[in-house]
């Protein structure tokens, strides 16, 4: 009962929200189930930060190797989490670390926020770029023809994209755009339908009960 129930709530589910967009009349159904959405995404968002302890939790209690890693994520939450339960804090209070001119609106946690959480996001941004940089270099080799159309594409956009090619050679910026919206979009569209049809294939695997691990393991 404890599996059937939830595959039931999801069938019938699935079923109400594919009857919205056939069936005018269920328009009501539909701004319901919007309006209960936030409420189902705060459950959801509230089983993720446990789930998230737990694990780290765990990992640091058997110190597997690299539970300094988790320790200091579960530090991390906590003290986000208490800068931004408490009564705003001016951050001249941080004055020390050269933030003199602060806006005195701005609370403790966005200033951790700017400058800590986004200087890592950048960082780790910087460093992808390497990464990228290298599976390019792979991707671009011009092993047969798929590879070789793939090199010429890319080595017209790049030159047509910055200011030197133009000067080189005008028409490589007529070029560039005429890939960017005629090859390019062809391509992301049928992406984009393979995605749906991909989409569509697991929303039937969960309303029919062939997919089960959201439900726990075992039939």
């Amino acid at each position: 009962m404890k599996r059937s129930l939830p595959l039931a709530i999801a069938l019938v589910m699935g079923l109400l929200m594919i009857g919205t967009y056939y069936f005018p009349w269920m328009d009501g159904f539909y701004r319901l189930v919007l309006l209960w959405s936030p409420v189902i995404a705060g459950f959801a968002f509230f089983l993720g930060i446990l789930s998230f302890l737990m694990h780290h939790i765990f990992k640091v209690r058997r110190k597997v190797p690299g539970w300094g890693y988790n320790l200091t994520a579960i530090l991390s939450f906590a003290v986000m989490l208490l800068v931004g339960l408490l009564p705003e804090i001016y951050p001249r209070l941080f004055g020390f670390l050269g933030d003199q001119q602060a806006d005195p609106d701005a609370s403790v946690f966005k200033w951790l926020f700017g400058n800590v959480l986004v200087p890592m996001e950048a960082t780790m941004f910087a460093l992808l770029a390497f990464y990228i940089a290298s599976a390019s270099f792979r991707a671009f080799r011009a092993r047969n023809l798929e590879a070789t159309l793939l090199l010429a594409a890319a080595i017209l956009i790049m030159i047509g994209r910055v200011p030197l090619g133009e000067w080189i050679f005008p028409p490589f910026t007529d070029i560039q755009q005429w890939i960017m919206e005629f090859p390019n979009t062809a391509a992301k569209r049928a992406i984009m339908i393979g995605v749906g049809l991909g989409m569509a294939a697991t929303a039937l695997k969960l309303m029919l009960g062939i997919e089960r691990a959201w439900i726990g393991r075992g039939d």
